[in-house]
């Protein structure tokens, strides 16, 4: 099958082979991964703090050696959420029941609007990489701009991207902005990319910046 390039869709439009191909080249675990562990660095200013780390083949993440139970919390959700993201699901078993209309074009992409049970929804993609994406989630937006990827040659993981929550009636945003920087790499012989490092900057309410970093070091398979 081809499918359209995103710049050649009209507006107005079914985009869901172009939407569905962006979808299917993000890099994700194959069903076989049992997991792996290693070292976590957690550094904000002048302070370092550090311990091990196991995310098991259930992709919950256990960490052991820090006091500091925020600090466990942090290291801990960031692990999840990147896991969570590498589970691969069949594009009908999320998507089946969206539609997909094209909107307009900018130089992030096109406008991809969902209809169908994801009404609301919205997204960007260009070459074959979901760029923005414009989500409700448990009653609040989110919405992540994606700047730069990391391509593994087994799909794409995203590198430099921001994210926001906001109040889905007055669009409001809740909490500071975050901008995020990942850097990834395989594992071992079995080639599997996990995240090795992740820093985060949170703009607070006085314009201010602070930035968390996650290192996960000395990376064994499960």
């Amino acid at each position: 099958m081809t499918v359209s390039s995103p710049s050649t869709i009209a507006a107005g439009s079914d985009c869901r082979d172009a939407f569905r191909a962006a979808y299917e080249n993000r890099y994700t675990w194959d069903p076989g991964f049992g997991g792996y562990k290693g070292r976590c660095i957690w550094q904000q200013g002048e302070r370092t703090v550090e311990g091990r780390f196991q995310v098991g083949a259930d992709l919950k993440a256990s960490v052991e050696g820090i006091e500091d139970a925020e600090v466990e919390k942090a290291v801990a959700s960031q692990l999840w959420e990147v896991a969570i993201h590498r589970v691969r699901r069949p594009f009908e078993q999320v998507h089946g029941e969206n539609t997909f209309t094209a909107g307009n074009s900018t130089a992030e992409g096109l406008e991809v609007l969902i209809g169908g049970k994801g009404e609301g929804d919205r997204y960007r993609i260009k070459d074959d990489v979901v760029t923005m994406v414009h989500r409700h989630i448990h009653g609040t937006v989110v919405t992540i701009h994606t700047g730069s990827t990391t391509d593994t040659g087994a799909g794409y993981l995203s590198r430099d991207y921001t994210s926001q929550y906001s109040d889905p009636a007055t669009g409001e945003a809740k909490g500071p902005a975050n901008s995020f920087e990942d850097t990834f790499v395989a594992l071992g012989d079995q080639g599997r990319w996990v995240l090795e490092r992740r820093a985060i900057q949170t703009k607070d309410a006085d314009g201010n910046d602070s930035v968390q970093v996650f290192q996960f070091t000395d990376l064994e398979a499960l």
